[in-house]
């Protein structure tokens, strides 16, 4: 099979299948090992099949659409990796200094394929760059520094509690100060969010990688790191004004404009570990003052509505990825790949 696009991406669905039946059954025992003893219930049906049934008891089943950040835009672009900065760290071919070729998704949390841009929830961004040699590599980010879950039970949790009341369309405010009250562990990402207008474009969004990863060099040595993706066009919010009059859609005509008057460019920046930094709870930053190292840059030249946008046929598996990189045991970071694998076999059956 000769290594197209294309190909590649019916290969990466099948490993993501066989992956499907393994970390599945790990996740959910990693979950009921790992959750708090308080909430065994809960533990018990972290599985990633529980997770999208979830979403779409919330939000809906929407054919063809992704369960979660349904509601995105596509871009293409290229990655080019700063060897000297990065080799003593990953030997990764992300790294070479070559320009690699990106597809990239922005996305809004959640499975309501209308919400407003202007939303006060997360903003996603998905990369997947096209290596050398037919080899792949994804990157799965969000514009928190943080997660809302240092477990799958919490991710469920969190998005059962959110369902609309049927008679108002909104949240329950019960349910909802109730997730709050018994998971502690989604307060930082909540306030980040309150105290955080969302971006008046994608192009002034950072986007953090939330999870620790290994960095492997050329000797086998592994080093913990986080990294960040940061704007060349600077970081901006929406003012209060702006949150009012803002139209429900704006962000796409916000990108293609931007890119009339060149590339948008982001630095990739990487953090260093240090002994007792936190390895597996996404809900934990790590000190401001850790070593950081500029890696890369990334350049999106061109964007596409959903409809036509390459990025409509990836599934942004985290846990794809080249040599050089490697996860860690975070069990937020393991879930991700059943469950993406899950919502991706469900859209895909829907034609």
């Amino acid at each position: 099979m000769a290594d197209t696009p294309e190909n590649l991406h019916r290969r990466n669905t099948l490993l993501q299948a066989v992956r499907l039946s393994v970390a599945g059954t790990l996740a959910a025992s990693g979950a009921a090992a790992l959750a708090s003893p308080a909430a065994p219930d809960e533990a018990a049906a972290a599985t990633a099949e529980k997770a999208i049934d979830t979403l779409e008891g919330t939000y809906g089943t929407h054919k063809g659409q992704r369960r979660n950040h349904t509601k995105g835009i596509g871009a293409m672009g290229t990655f080019v990796g700063n060897p000297e900065a990065a080799a003593p760290y990953s030997r990764s071919l992300l790294f070479s200094g070559a320009p690699i070729d990106v597809v990239a998704r922005f996305s809004i949390a959640g499975g309501n394929p209308r919400v407003e841009d202007k939303e006060k929830s997360t903003r996603g961004l998905g990369l997947e760059f096209r290596l050398p040699g037919g080899g792949m590599h994804h990157i799965t980010m969000l514009n928190t520094p943080m997660f809302f879950a240092r477990m799958p039970a919490t991710f469920i949790a969190k998005f059962a509690a959110v369902k609309p009341d049927p008679t108002t369309g909104k949240p329950m405010p019960e349910k909802v100060k109730a997730f709050n009250a018994t998971h502690p562990d989604a307060a930082s990402q909540t306030m980040f969010l309150t105290e955080h207008n969302p971006p008046p474009s994608y192009a002034n969004s950072a986007f953090y990688g939330i999870h620790t990863f290994k960095f492997v060099n050329q000797a086998n040595h592994v080093t913990l790191v986080r990294w960040r993706f940061v704007p060349r066009d600077g970081e901006k919010s929406l003012s209060d004004a702006d949150m009012a009059s803002a139209p429900d859609d704006f962000l796409y005509a916000a990108l293609t404009e931007r890119l009339k008057h060149g590339p948008v460019e982001w630095d990739m920046l990487v953090a260093i570990g240090e002994p007792g930094d936190s390895e597996t709870d996404p809900t934990i930053l790590w000190p401001k003052q850790r070593k950081e190292i500029n890696v890369g840059t990334l350049t999106l030249t061109s964007a596409a509505p959903p409809e036509t946008a390459a990025s409509n046929r990836i599934n942004f598996d985290p846990l794809v990825m080249a040599d050089g990189i490697l996860p860690t045991e975070d069990p937020i970071l393991l879930f991700r790949s059943p469950s993406y694998a899950y919502s991706y076999a469900r859209r895909q059956s829907e034609g």
